[in-house]
């Protein structure tokens, strides 16, 4: 049975006004029509849209959902499906940072992504389930929120942008206490940050754990705790160029179920998307999500 793909384009992935995401789409139809694939693309409006368009299209009995766009792109089409044994998803990176693409291997090339798309299989993907929502690459809390809402003020998106409001947040951010229950085990932890990774990287490509496997069936916990400001820029040079587990505060666990909790109101980052005091309660779900890889 020939495959028929459903792509759903976010048309300012990639930043540039949306001129990026044209040529791209252009190069997409071309070599469709030239594999003679049977295919729909379906633009998302200024609102994005594309949990409610996912939805909608696996009711209209959709069995290939591709996902041309960003991590965020990614996020809301992984929220956005009804029934995993319907339905696969493909990716085809085009937004600034593309951390979860690139993490489980896929080719930058937009063509090459279609191509592994139309020839491939879809192989099972972990993917990390909250009480409220899904999250696909990384959920955390702490100094990642706090650079995201500077991230989210510029006008312009880059990933220079996003180092130059990581460094400005390091040098002024305030900790905070953090309860975490880990494997059964509980303590409280005075930290720069908390992630439940299942990719390996975030912020544009900062290796938040290296060795975090989204094929793996596990959670990778990481934190990085309180330290003397005169450390902080070592240990940001250390944390970019993947030596997380070389600055002497980080600690790492593997787990099927993670639990954070504060005593005051928070925001938690689920693959670059903010939420307000949402149930910091993640579980890693493995053999559901099928992705072409």
């Amino acid at each position: 049975m020939e495959k028929i793909l459903d792509l759903i384009v976010n048309p300012i992935a990639g930043g540039r006004n949306g001129k990026k995401m044209k040529r791209v789409l252009a190069k997409l139809k071309e070599r469709l029509n030239e594999r003679k694939i049977e295919y729909k693309i379906h633009v998302l409006g200024e609102h994005n849209g594309s949990k409610e368009k996912t939805e909608n299209l696996i009711k209209s009995g959709a069995t290939n959902i591709v996902a041309v766009g960003g991590d965020g792109t990614l996020h809301q089409v992984l929220n956005g499906i009804t029934d995993f044994d319907k339905v696969n998803m493909g990716i085809i990176p085009c937004g600034t940072g593309n951390d979860f693409a690139t993490a489980i291997g896929l080719p930058k090339d937009p063509i090459k992504a279609l191509d592994l798309i139309i020839d491939g299989e879809a192989k099972y993907t972990d993917f990390m389930q909250m009480p409220t929502v899904r999250g696909l690459n990384v959920i955390g809390m702490g100094i990642d929120v706090d650079v995201l809402k500077r991230y989210n003020a510029l006008k312009r998106k880059t990933k220079f942008g996003y180092t130059s409001c990581l460094i400005r947040t390091l040098l002024n951010f305030e900790y905070g206490d953090f309860e975490l229950e880990v494997n059964g085990k509980k303590e409280i932890t005075r930290s720069f940050i908390v992630c439940a990774c299942n990719g390996s990287r975030f912020g544009g490509g900062i290796p938040i754990c290296p060795i975090a496997d989204a094929t793996d069936n596990s959670l990778d916990m990481i934190t990085v705790k309180e330290m003397k400001k005169l450390k902080i820029i070592g240990a940001f040079i250390k944390l970019k160029s993947g030596k997380v587990f070389k600055i002497k505060q980080t600690t790492h666990e593997k787990a099927e179920k993670i639990k954070v909790s504060v005593p005051q109101p928070y925001t938690v980052n689920v693959d670059g998307e903010l939420y307000e005091n949402i149930p910091f309660e993640v579980e890693i779900v493995k053999n559901k999500l099928k992705i072409y890889r």
